[in-house]
């Protein structure tokens, strides 16, 4: 893994749109069904917007029908972190890009095969590389 991406928040405020900031920087969400890859079908490597490390592959995405790009497994297991999130009166585990601790989603145990993992991503916290 490459070193840690460490930027002050107007350096992020300048590289990123104001929904992408919201998002990866301020743990923001998407409205369900708005972001541009929650139903893509098209091949290609889902990089962090931040950083452009590579978090998610399109052979593992699937239609979960929330609204958001869901995924079954990260492309390594080093591309991603996770936390407990208790916000919102909910219990839930936060999906972080592991070089820059980007906001991307949550990962749910109701996935399907071989993980059962639903990584549930907001499209604002990626960027879609086509091979």
């Amino acid at each position: 893994m490459a070193d840690k991406v460490k930027k002050s928040d107007a350096e992020w405020k300048t590289q990123l749109s104001p929904e992408q900031y919201h998002v990866t920087r301020r743990k923001g969400t998407e409205r369900a069904f708005s972001g541009e890859y929650h139903d893509s079908k098209e091949p290609g490597t889902y990089t962090c917007v931040c950083c452009g490390t590579h978090l998610f592959s399109s052979d593992a995405k699937f239609d979960s029908g929330t609204g958001w790009p869901s995924f079954y497994e990260p492309m390594s297991p080093e591309a991603v972190s996770t936390e407990d999130d208790s916000s919102f009166l909910m219990r839930r585990t936060e999906v972080l890009c592991s070089r820059c601790d980007a906001h991307l989603g949550h990962v749910f145990p109701d996935g399907p095969k071989p993980t059962g993992l639903r990584y549930c991503i907001n499209s604002a916290a990626l960027k879609k590389i086509k091979p």
